[in-house]
C-alpha cells in the first residue's frame, strides 16, 4: 500500500525571475490596493473621556500602570481615569485656580501637583475609604506660582519651575538647591529620562536651559527668535530633545552642538503648545493652538500624520501612551480624546492569517513608497478649511520672504548678506 504524501512538505517553488515575468507589475497593483484600504481604514478616533467642567491644562501618565492616568482643569479639578473602561475613577479638588503640573512618582504610589495657589501637594495614588475626605500626603507652600513639575526616574526628588528652577527632596519642605539665569519665569521643566541628573527649561526669554543637578549653576542656554512652550527628551538617546516653539514649529536639538538644531519640523500653523515622545524614541507627538494634533518621525521635517475633529478646539497638552499604540489629548473644551497612535491599525486579537497579510501589505507600500501613486495616496490628509486657508497663507508669506532676502542679497556688495539655512536662522545665540 501507498503511503499519502503529507500536506506539510508543501510546493517547491522556481524562483527563476524569467517563470515569472509579470511578478513586479502584479505586486505594484497590490500595493496601490493596499495603500487605498490603509487610507479607507485609518480611523484614528477611539474615544473621548468628558467628566471636567473646564479646559485641561495637564495629562501625566501611571509610572507603572498602563491603564490609568491623571488629568486637571483649569478649575483646579484633578481627575484619575480607567482607559480600558473609559470613566472617572477619583475626583479631587487639588487647588484653587489652575492645575499647572501633575507628575507620577517613579514607583507608582503617589502623584504630585502644583497650582496657581502656590502650592505643592502629594497624592495617594489608592482612594481613600468610603466617607473618608480626600486629604494630601503632604503639603508644601511656596513663594511664587509654580508652572511645572517632574520627578526623578529613581530618586525622592523632584523639580519644580516658576520664579526660579526648584529641586526638591521628598522628606524636606523647602527646596535644596535653586537655579535662575536673570529669567523671570519658567514655564516647562523636564528630567532627562535616560542621564537621570540632567534637567532641561524653557524659559520666558525665549531660551532653553540645561542643568546639571551636580552643578551649583547651570550649564548652557540656546536663545531662540521666538518663546518655546514646553519640550521633551528622547526616551531612547539621551542628547535629543525637542522644543514646542510659538513660530509654528518643533525643534530637535543635540546638546553637544546647540548652535543648530538637528532637525525643523514644521507642518502646525499656529503655535505648538505641547509635546510627548513615544516610549521607542523614533516618533514625537505634538498638540497646537490650531485645533490639531500631529505625529512627526523624530528625524523627518515634516508630519505623518495629523489628527482634528470638528468638535476639538485649541489643544493644551498630548501624551503618548506607555505601549505605543495610543495618543492622548486635553484640549479647551473639557474633553480628553484617545487616539490610535497608526491610524489604520486593527484593535484587538488577530488572527495568525491577518497578522500574516498585515506584514505583507506593510512591506509591499514600503517596497513601492516612492511610487507616485503611492506616495499620492499614502500622503494625501483631509485637512478643515481654516487650516488649509492658513497654510497657503504660510507657504505664500514664506516665498516673499524668501524672495525678498534673494533681492537684498542681489543689490548687496558679495558676502554683506550671509546665506542661511532654514536651521540656523531660528537660533540667536548659545550662552555658556
Amino acid at each position: 500500500q501507498r503511503r499519502a504524501i503529507p500536506f506539510t512538505l508543501g510546493v517547491p517553488r522556481n524562483y527563476d525571475p524569467t517563470l515569472h515575468p509579470f511578478e513586479v507589475p502584479r505586486e505594484y497593483t497590490r500595493a496601490l490596493n493596499a495603500t487605498k484600504l490603509e487610507r479607507v481604514f485609518a480611523k484614528p478616533f477611539v474615544a473621548s473621556l468628558d467628566g471636567h467642567r473646564d479646559g485641561i491644562s495637564c495629562i501625566t501618565k501611571h509610572a507603572k500602570s498602563l491603564s490609568t492616568i491623571i488629568s486637571g482643569a483649569c478649575d483646579g479639578e484633578v481627575k484619575v481615569w480607567n482607559l480600558p473602561r473609559q470613566e472617572c475613577l477619583r475626583t479631587v479638588q487639588a487647588h484653587e485656580g489652575f492645575v499647572r503640573g501633575i507628575c507620577s512618582r517613579f514607583c507608582g504610589t503617589s502623584f504630585f501637583t502644583v497650582g496657581d495657589d502656590k502650592t505643592i501637594k502629594q497624592w495617594n495614588w489608592e482612594a481613600p475609604g468610603y466617607g473618608v475626605r480626600e486629604e494630601p500626603i503632604n503639603t508644601i507652600l511656596g513663594k511664587a506660582v509654580f508652572t511645572g513639575i517632574d520627578h526623578h526616574q529613581r530618586e525622592g526628588t523632584f523639580v519644580t519651575c516658576g520664579q526660579t528652577v526648584d529641586i526638591w527632596d521628598e522628606q524636606r519642605s523647602s527646596p535644596i538647591r535653586s537655579f535662575s539665569w536673570g529669567v523671570d519665569s519658567f514655564s516647562c521643566v523636564r528630567y532627562n529620562p535616560v542621564e537621570t541628573e540632567l534637567l532641561a527649561s524653557c524659559a520666558s526669554d525665549r531660551s532653553v536651559v540645561l542643568y546639571d543637578t551636580r552643578e551649583s549653576a547651570p550649564l548652557r542656554k540656546v536663545i531662540m527668535q521666538l518663546r518655546s512652550n514646553t519640550l521633551c527628551w528622547n526616551p531612547m538617546e539621551a542628547y535629543y530633545f525637542t522644543c514646542a516653539n510659538e513660530d509654528y514649529n518643533l525643534y530637535t536639538y543635540d546638546i553637544r552642538h546647540l548652535d543648530v538644531p538637528v532637525t525643523v519640523h514644521m507642518d502646525h500653523v499656529s503655535a505648538v503648545l505641547d509635546v510627548d515622545y513615544s516610549p521607542t524614541g523614533r516618533e514625537f507627538v505634538s498638540a497646537s493652538f490650531d485645533k490639531t494634533i500631529r505625529i512627526f518621525p523624530k528625524d523627518k521635517g515634516h508630519s505623518r500624520e495629523v489628527y482634528h475633529t470638528k468638535r476639538m478646539q485649541h489643544v493644551i497638552c498630548v501624551r503618548w501612551s506607555a505601549d505605543n499604540k495610543y495618543v492622548l489629548s486635553g484640549s479647551d473644551e473639557m474633553n480628553i480624546r484617545l487616539w490610535k497612535a497608526n491610524a489604520s491599525e486593527k484593535l484587538g486579537l488577530l488572527s495568525a492569517r491577518e497578522k500574516a497579510a498585515t506584514h505583507y501589505n506593510k512591506k509591499l507600500i514600503e517596497k513601492f513608497q516612492h511610487h507616485p501613486q503611492v506616495r499620492r495616496i499614502a500622503r494625501h490628509r483631509h485637512l478643515p478649511g481654516d487650516i488649509l486657508k492658513q497654510k497657503r497663507e504660510l507657504r505664500e508669506m514664506r516665498e516673499a520672504q524668501r524672495r525678498k532676502e534673494q533681492n537684498v542679497r542681489k543689490h548687496s556688495k558679495p558676502g554683506s548678506v550671509p546665506l542661511l539655512t532654514e536651521k540656523e536662522k531660528h537660533v540667536v545665540a548659545v550662552v555658556e
